[in-house]
Protein backbone atom coordinates (compact mmCIF):
# COMPACT_ATOMS: atom_id res chain seq x y z
CA UNK A 1 0.00 0.00 0.00
CA UNK A 2 1.25 3.36 -0.87
CA UNK A 3 2.16 6.01 1.97
CA UNK A 4 2.04 8.79 0.29
CA UNK A 5 -1.00 10.18 -1.52
CA UNK A 6 0.97 11.46 -4.32
CA UNK A 7 1.93 7.98 -5.14
CA UNK A 8 -1.55 7.04 -5.73
CA UNK A 9 -1.98 9.22 -8.93
CA UNK A 10 0.74 7.02 -11.35
CA UNK A 11 -1.14 3.97 -9.97
CA UNK A 12 -4.05 5.07 -10.93
CA UNK A 13 -3.61 6.53 -14.00
CA UNK A 14 -2.10 3.07 -14.89
CA UNK A 15 -5.72 1.90 -14.99
CA UNK A 16 -6.72 4.88 -17.27
CA UNK A 17 -8.54 7.12 -14.49
CA UNK A 18 -7.24 10.53 -14.64
CA UNK A 19 -7.01 11.59 -10.91
CA UNK A 20 -5.95 15.26 -9.21
CA UNK A 21 -3.82 15.60 -6.17
CA UNK A 22 -7.30 16.42 -4.33
CA UNK A 23 -9.23 13.36 -5.20
CA UNK A 24 -6.07 11.34 -5.01
CA UNK A 25 -5.50 12.41 -1.28
CA UNK A 26 -9.09 12.22 -0.49
CA UNK A 27 -8.86 8.31 -1.37
CA UNK A 28 -5.44 7.87 0.72
CA UNK A 29 -7.22 8.91 3.92
CA UNK A 30 -10.05 6.95 3.23
CA UNK A 31 -7.38 4.08 2.76
CA UNK A 32 -6.02 4.95 5.77
CA UNK A 33 -8.79 5.95 7.58
CA UNK A 34 -11.16 3.12 6.89
CA UNK A 35 -14.01 5.94 7.20
CA UNK A 36 -16.83 6.36 4.50
CA UNK A 37 -16.47 8.41 1.56
CA UNK A 38 -19.04 10.88 0.77
CA UNK A 39 -18.47 11.89 -3.08
CA UNK A 40 -20.77 14.83 -4.30
CA UNK A 41 -21.19 16.88 -7.83
CA UNK A 42 -23.21 17.02 -11.50
CA UNK A 43 -23.80 13.65 -12.69
CA UNK A 44 -21.70 12.50 -15.14
CA UNK A 45 -18.03 13.88 -13.83
CA UNK A 46 -17.40 9.85 -12.79
CA UNK A 47 -18.21 9.64 -9.16
CA UNK A 48 -19.76 6.30 -9.62
CA UNK A 49 -16.38 5.33 -11.26
CA UNK A 50 -14.08 6.05 -8.33
CA UNK A 51 -15.75 3.07 -6.65
CA UNK A 52 -14.74 1.24 -9.21
CA UNK A 53 -11.07 2.44 -10.01
CA UNK A 54 -10.91 1.13 -6.43
CA UNK A 55 -12.19 -1.72 -6.94
CA UNK A 56 -9.53 -2.11 -9.60
CA UNK A 57 -6.48 -1.22 -7.69
CA UNK A 58 -7.33 -3.12 -4.35
CA UNK A 59 -8.23 -6.34 -6.27
CA UNK A 60 -11.74 -6.66 -3.98
CA UNK A 61 -14.86 -7.46 -5.14
CA UNK A 62 -17.29 -4.50 -5.50
CA UNK A 63 -20.83 -4.71 -4.14
CA UNK A 64 -23.44 -1.95 -5.89
CA UNK A 65 -26.64 -0.36 -4.16
CA UNK A 66 -28.70 1.25 -6.40
CA UNK A 67 -30.62 3.99 -4.31
CA UNK A 68 -34.19 5.11 -5.60
CA UNK A 69 -37.59 6.25 -4.19
CA UNK A 70 -38.89 4.14 -2.05
CA UNK A 71 -36.04 1.96 -1.51
CA UNK A 72 -36.33 0.31 1.93
CA UNK A 73 -34.41 -2.14 4.49
CA UNK A 74 -35.91 -5.45 2.30
CA UNK A 75 -34.66 -4.33 -0.87
CA UNK A 76 -31.18 -2.89 0.83
CA UNK A 77 -30.31 -4.81 3.81
CA UNK A 78 -31.42 -7.89 4.39
CA UNK A 79 -35.42 -9.61 4.67
CA UNK A 80 -36.11 -13.31 5.43
CA UNK A 81 -37.17 -16.32 2.57
CA UNK A 82 -40.61 -16.72 3.39
CA UNK A 83 -41.70 -19.72 1.48
CA UNK A 84 -38.29 -21.13 3.25
CA UNK A 85 -39.58 -20.47 6.52
CA UNK A 86 -43.19 -21.81 5.63
CA UNK A 87 -41.65 -24.97 4.61
CA UNK A 88 -39.91 -25.40 7.78
CA UNK A 89 -42.89 -24.73 9.70
CA UNK A 90 -44.66 -27.36 7.61
CA UNK A 91 -42.10 -29.59 8.36
CA UNK A 92 -41.68 -29.04 11.82
CA UNK A 93 -45.51 -29.04 12.61
CA UNK A 94 -45.40 -32.69 14.25
CA UNK A 95 -42.19 -32.38 15.76
CA UNK A 96 -41.45 -32.33 19.53
CA UNK A 97 -39.73 -29.57 19.10
CA UNK A 98 -41.35 -26.42 21.46
CA UNK A 99 -42.48 -23.24 19.99
CA UNK A 100 -39.73 -21.17 21.16
CA UNK A 101 -37.35 -23.64 19.48
CA UNK A 102 -39.00 -23.74 16.36
CA UNK A 103 -38.93 -19.64 16.48
CA UNK A 104 -35.56 -19.57 17.18
CA UNK A 105 -34.81 -22.85 14.33
CA UNK A 106 -37.17 -20.62 11.26
CA UNK A 107 -35.33 -16.68 12.42
CA UNK A 108 -31.86 -18.51 11.93
CA UNK A 109 -29.02 -16.91 9.19
CA UNK A 110 -29.89 -19.94 7.35
CA UNK A 111 -33.18 -18.44 5.73
CA UNK A 112 -31.77 -14.80 5.38
CA UNK A 113 -31.60 -13.26 1.97
CA UNK A 114 -28.62 -10.66 1.72
CA UNK A 115 -29.53 -7.88 0.09
CA UNK A 116 -26.26 -5.55 -0.52
CA UNK A 117 -25.36 -3.77 2.86
CA UNK A 118 -25.52 -6.94 4.56
CA UNK A 119 -23.14 -9.09 2.10
CA UNK A 120 -21.05 -6.27 2.51
CA UNK A 121 -20.35 -6.61 5.93
CA UNK A 122 -20.83 -10.40 6.70
CA UNK A 123 -18.61 -11.04 3.69
CA UNK A 124 -15.07 -12.91 5.17
CA UNK A 125 -13.06 -11.15 2.64
CA UNK A 126 -13.15 -7.20 2.53
CA UNK A 127 -15.42 -5.56 -0.39
CA UNK A 128 -16.02 -2.56 -1.52
CA UNK A 129 -19.35 -0.58 -0.73
CA UNK A 130 -20.98 1.71 -3.40
CA UNK A 131 -23.82 3.09 -2.18
CA UNK A 132 -25.07 5.33 -5.43
CA UNK A 133 -26.87 8.16 -5.72
CA UNK A 134 -27.97 8.21 -1.90
CA UNK A 135 -29.55 11.62 -2.58
CA UNK A 136 -32.21 9.18 -4.35
CA UNK A 137 -33.55 7.50 -1.48
CA UNK A 138 -35.27 9.07 1.87
CA UNK A 139 -34.15 10.59 5.08
CA UNK A 140 -36.18 7.29 6.52
CA UNK A 141 -33.37 4.96 4.47
CA UNK A 142 -30.47 7.59 5.57
CA UNK A 143 -31.58 6.55 8.87
CA UNK A 144 -30.69 2.54 8.29
CA UNK A 145 -27.77 3.47 6.92
CA UNK A 146 -26.08 5.59 10.12
CA UNK A 147 -25.42 2.30 12.03
CA UNK A 148 -23.35 0.95 9.52
CA UNK A 149 -21.52 4.11 8.54
CA UNK A 150 -20.60 4.29 12.54
CA UNK A 151 -20.04 1.04 13.75
CA UNK A 152 -19.76 -1.23 10.45
CA UNK A 153 -22.88 -3.46 12.10
CA UNK A 154 -26.69 -4.24 11.22
CA UNK A 155 -28.86 -4.97 13.88
CA UNK A 156 -31.67 -7.12 12.93
CA UNK A 157 -34.41 -7.83 15.51
CA UNK A 158 -34.69 -11.58 15.11
CA UNK A 159 -30.78 -12.53 14.87
CA UNK A 160 -29.05 -9.48 16.94
CA UNK A 161 -26.26 -7.35 16.08
CA UNK A 162 -23.86 -8.59 13.35
CA UNK A 163 -20.64 -6.69 13.31
CA UNK A 164 -18.78 -6.81 9.73
CA UNK A 165 -16.00 -9.86 9.69
CA UNK A 166 -13.87 -7.71 7.45
CA UNK A 167 -14.90 -3.88 7.62
CA UNK A 168 -15.88 -2.56 3.53
CA UNK A 169 -14.40 0.12 2.08
CA UNK A 170 -17.51 2.46 2.09
CA UNK A 171 -18.02 4.89 -1.10
CA UNK A 172 -21.31 6.94 -1.19
CA UNK A 173 -22.25 8.89 -4.30
CA UNK A 174 -25.16 11.80 -4.76
CA UNK A 175 -26.11 14.05 -7.17
CA UNK A 176 -27.38 16.59 -4.97
CA UNK A 177 -30.74 16.75 -5.89
CA UNK A 178 -31.48 17.13 -2.36
CA UNK A 179 -29.54 18.27 0.67
CA UNK A 180 -28.39 14.83 3.03
CA UNK A 181 -28.37 14.73 6.76
CA UNK A 182 -26.10 16.13 9.13
CA UNK A 183 -26.05 12.67 10.82
CA UNK A 184 -24.70 10.83 7.71
CA UNK A 185 -22.14 13.27 6.53
CA UNK A 186 -20.48 13.42 9.82
CA UNK A 187 -19.65 9.44 9.42
CA UNK A 188 -18.06 10.59 6.47
CA UNK A 189 -14.65 11.77 4.42
CA UNK A 190 -16.33 14.49 1.69
CA UNK A 191 -15.18 15.34 -1.43
CA UNK A 192 -16.97 17.53 -4.67
CA UNK A 193 -16.62 16.30 -7.68
CA UNK A 194 -16.47 18.82 -10.60
CA UNK A 195 -16.66 18.65 -14.27
CA UNK A 196 -12.86 18.50 -14.99
CA UNK A 197 -11.13 22.03 -16.56
CA UNK A 198 -9.74 21.69 -20.26
CA UNK A 199 -6.37 20.15 -19.07
CA UNK A 200 -7.74 17.29 -17.51
CA UNK A 201 -10.35 17.08 -20.12
CA UNK A 202 -7.74 16.81 -22.66
CA UNK A 203 -5.97 13.86 -20.67
CA UNK A 204 -9.14 12.13 -20.20
CA UNK A 205 -9.53 12.01 -24.21
CA UNK A 206 -6.06 10.83 -24.78
CA UNK A 207 -6.55 8.30 -22.14
CA UNK A 208 -9.08 6.36 -23.64
CA UNK A 209 -8.77 7.43 -27.00
CA UNK A 210 -4.85 7.11 -27.19
CA UNK A 211 -4.56 7.41 -31.02
CA UNK A 212 -6.57 10.71 -31.39
CA UNK A 213 -4.18 13.66 -32.93
CA UNK A 214 -3.32 15.87 -30.19
CA UNK A 215 -4.67 19.16 -31.95
CA UNK A 216 -8.24 17.36 -32.36
CA UNK A 217 -8.35 16.41 -28.56
CA UNK A 218 -7.94 19.93 -27.38
CA UNK A 219 -10.45 21.12 -29.89
CA UNK A 220 -13.13 18.75 -28.60
CA UNK A 221 -11.78 19.95 -25.05
CA UNK A 222 -12.38 23.44 -25.99
CA UNK A 223 -16.06 22.53 -27.45
CA UNK A 224 -17.00 20.92 -24.69
CA UNK A 225 -16.33 23.66 -22.34
CA UNK A 226 -17.86 25.90 -23.91
CA UNK A 227 -21.02 23.64 -24.60
CA UNK A 228 -21.31 23.06 -21.10
CA UNK A 229 -21.69 27.11 -20.23
CA UNK A 230 -25.16 26.64 -21.62
CA UNK A 231 -28.47 26.22 -20.31
CA UNK A 232 -29.10 22.70 -21.45
CA UNK A 233 -31.07 20.19 -20.42
CA UNK A 234 -28.62 17.97 -19.28
CA UNK A 235 -24.62 18.86 -19.20
CA UNK A 236 -22.81 16.29 -20.80
CA UNK A 237 -20.25 14.46 -18.82
CA UNK A 238 -16.86 12.69 -19.19
CA UNK A 239 -18.42 9.55 -20.93
CA UNK A 240 -20.59 11.76 -22.99
CA UNK A 241 -17.14 13.21 -24.06
CA UNK A 242 -15.16 10.32 -24.83
CA UNK A 243 -18.36 8.79 -26.23
CA UNK A 244 -17.57 11.88 -28.57
CA UNK A 245 -14.45 11.25 -29.34
CA UNK A 246 -15.09 8.12 -30.57
CA UNK A 247 -18.24 8.92 -32.57
CA UNK A 248 -15.27 11.45 -34.30
CA UNK A 249 -12.74 8.45 -35.18
CA UNK A 250 -16.09 6.55 -36.19
CA UNK A 251 -16.88 8.66 -39.12
CA UNK A 252 -13.22 8.65 -39.62
CA UNK A 253 -12.80 11.80 -40.90
CA UNK A 254 -15.79 13.03 -43.31
CA UNK A 255 -16.87 16.17 -43.79
CA UNK A 256 -18.18 18.05 -40.49
CA UNK A 257 -17.69 14.93 -37.89
CA UNK A 258 -17.86 16.71 -35.09
CA UNK A 259 -21.11 18.26 -36.00
CA UNK A 260 -22.72 14.97 -37.41
CA UNK A 261 -21.51 13.14 -34.52
CA UNK A 262 -23.40 15.42 -31.76
CA UNK A 263 -25.45 12.65 -30.58
CA UNK A 264 -22.94 10.90 -28.32
CA UNK A 265 -22.38 14.10 -26.41
CA UNK A 266 -26.23 15.71 -25.90
CA UNK A 267 -29.45 13.26 -25.16
CA UNK A 268 -32.31 16.37 -25.79
CA UNK A 269 -33.41 17.46 -29.04
CA UNK A 270 -33.44 21.22 -27.13
CA UNK A 271 -29.75 20.74 -26.82
CA UNK A 272 -28.77 19.72 -29.84
CA UNK A 273 -30.07 22.78 -31.62
CA UNK A 274 -29.07 25.04 -28.49
CA UNK A 275 -25.12 24.21 -29.70
CA UNK A 276 -26.04 23.85 -33.08
CA UNK A 277 -26.93 27.33 -32.88
CA UNK A 278 -24.76 28.58 -30.52
CA UNK A 279 -21.32 27.12 -31.08
CA UNK A 280 -21.84 25.56 -34.32
CA UNK A 281 -24.13 28.24 -35.92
Amino acid sequence: MHTNPKDLIPALDELGFVVEEELATVLFLLLQLEKPLLLEGPPGVGKTQVAYLLSRYLGHDLIRLQCYEGLDVNNAIYEWNYQKQLLAIKIHEQSDISEKEKEALIFSEEYLLKRPLLEAISSPKRKILLIDEIDRADEEFEAFLLELLSDFQISIPELGTIKAVERPIVILTSNRTRELSDALKRRCLYHWVNYPDRDKEIKIIQKHIPNIEAELAEQLADYVQQIRQLKLDKSPGIAETIDWARGIATLNGTDNAIYHSLACLLKSDHDIKLVSQEVFG
